[in-house]
């Protein structure tokens, strides 16, 4: 017993060093994460001024995309608000594109485990790097968003709230799924988007397979999290307007938003608000203290 203390101490001096030691990341290199054999690759983003303890945003690409911190304006968020950012990279399906495994109707027999590998790796940095365990968040744009919505329904317990972009709720996820238990998500989603359709799309007619419409599927969470109302503003007036469908007074104070980008296209939305910022906005109503 008398040696217990000593080695505690020196594994808890070791692991404060380490993240002193690698402070200051910005997203340059290309990490490799060893998850059931396989090697997967992320970057990541740890402003040299983060403090210990500090919360963990996961961005994930969209179909055929890159794990790339400049892409997706989060680095700039990281430095801004405070935060450590990973981008893990997706593997490559049967068409030779990085993906997420989501469950399109050609991704049938992939057997990429995305659901395993993000939880796991997400734990990983967070111990690695000395950040909280319980404010660790994922958003992700497009496929990536797809995935945040997979992610909400099966694996609330790693992560605090989530944020898809031009996501989707794919019909067997609706049909099939259940959630695990409330959890607070914000969807940025434009109406004209042709890629992933305002509307939904229950023929199959862009190929992705059968999915809901944008209102139900974050209404579907707005009913896990028991929220009692909405609250709709328009928030800005730069080159569109933009409303946000804001549902409140849900389950231990979780809310669930929607900005709905009028006349917005399949991106990012960098030119009409700042994403990043509103992500992380969202983000931090839902930070754990001691």
């Amino acid at each position: 017993m008398r040696l217990l203390l000593p080695v505690v101490m020196l594994a808890a001096v070791s692991c404060i060093r380490a993240f002193a030691g690698e402070r200051g990341l910005d997203g340059d290199s290309l990490f490799t994460y060893r998850y059931k054999g396989t090697e997967r690759h992320y970057r990541l983003v740890v402003p040299d001024s983060l403090a210990q303890g500090s919360p963990l945003v996961i961005m994930l690409h969209g179909y055929g995309g890159q794990a790339s911190p400049d892409r997706y304006m989060m680095r700039d968020a990281a430095r801004k608000y405070g935060f450590a950012a990973c981008f893990p990279q997706g593997e490559k399906d049967a068409r030779g594109k990085p993906c997420w495994n989501v469950g399109y109707p050609f991704q049938e027999g992939l057997q990429t485990d995305d659901v395993g590998f993000l939880c796991s790796l997400a734990r990983h940095v967070a111990d690695r790097y000395g950040l909280d365990r319980r404010n660790i968040f994922c958003t992700g744009i497009s496929n990536g968003g797809e995935m945040c919505y997979l992610l909400a329904y099966l694996r609330p317990d790693v992560f605090s709230a989530f944020a898809p972009l031009a996501g989707l709720t794919l019909e067997w996820m609706y049909r099939d799924l259940k959630a695990k238990k409330p959890v607070p998500l914000m969807e940025i989603h434009g109406t004209a988007d042709r890629t992933s359709m305002w509307q939904g799309d229950p023929q199959n007619k862009g190929g992705w397979g059968e999915y809901i419409s944008v209102p139900l599927a974050v209404g579907y969470w707005a009913a896990v999290n028991r929220c009692t109302h909405e609250q709709t503003d328009t928030l800005y007036h730069r080159s569109r307007q933009i409303i946000a469908h804001m549902f409140k007074g849900g389950q231990d104070g979780n809310e669930v938003w929607l900005y709905e980008m009028t006349g917005g296209a399949h991106s990012w939305t960098e030119d009409d608000i700042d994403t990043g910022g509103a992500i992380w906005r969202f983000f931090s109503r839902y930070i754990k203290k001691d």
